[in-house]
């Protein structure tokens, strides 16, 4: 007796995972393509012999710690390449974002005009610029790329960003607040010294 086919969702489901492979394998290689046409153009030099490399190996420096090949993760930039990058992200968000995705604000679905005051809504639109500008290179991810970013990171990030108990919590359509997401000074070496400066 021959197998019964699978149910139509985990079909579905095995047809989306064999795209979404088909559509990484096409963007490794554009990205080995590129890599490799890179390298020819580069000249080359020969190789030191081994006699070489132990003479220079007491005076050889250590390599230098790689420098970012891409935009890092913008909390970790620090002034003027955060404002660059913020200001970027703050065009795309103006631009892309709100005007295509994000309906009127609600209690349910907040959204809040000053949410580059929130890190928390930062790093994530960040992330998500970052994931869009990769995800929707059909040279590099093929056709199934946007599908990707909708289902993968869009679909999250919007969801935390705008649930009743995320980084904009406190702001409604009038007001906007950011102290409800700032930690307290617990440490008492602070407290005393905040202490001192208000007796005098």
């Amino acid at each position: 007796m021959p197998d019964s086919p699978p149910p139509p969702d985990v079909a579905a489901a095995l047809v989306e995972d064999v795209a979404d492979i088909q559509a990484h394998v096409r963007a490794l290689t554009t990205r080995l393509n590129q890599l490799t046409e890179a390298a020819s153009l580069q000249p080359t030099s020969a190789a030191p012999s081994e006699e070489d490399q132990a003479d220079a190996g007491c005076t050889e420096e250590e390599p230098s710690e790689p420098e970012w090949a891409s935009p890092p993760f913008i909390l970790l930039l620090d002034p003027p390449d955060y404002d660059d990058e913020l200001r970027a992200l703050a065009e795309w968000v103006q631009g892309v974002l709100v005007p295509g995705y994000l309906s009127e604000p609600s209690a349910e679905a907040r959204w809040c005009h000053l949410w580059p005051e929130h890190l928390v809504a930062v790093a994530r639109l960040h992330a998500l610029w970052l994931a869009w500008q990769e995800l929707t290179d059909p040279a590099s991810c093929g056709n199934l790329g946007p599908s990707t970013w909708h289902r993968d990171h869009f679909d999250p990030c919007i969801r935390e960003l705008r649930s009743p108990s995320g980084p904009f919590q406190g702001c409604t359509r009038g007001e906007h607040m950011i102290a409800h997401r700032q930690p307290t000074l617990v440490p008492s070496a602070w407290e005393v010294e905040l202490g001192k400066g208000d007796d005098s």
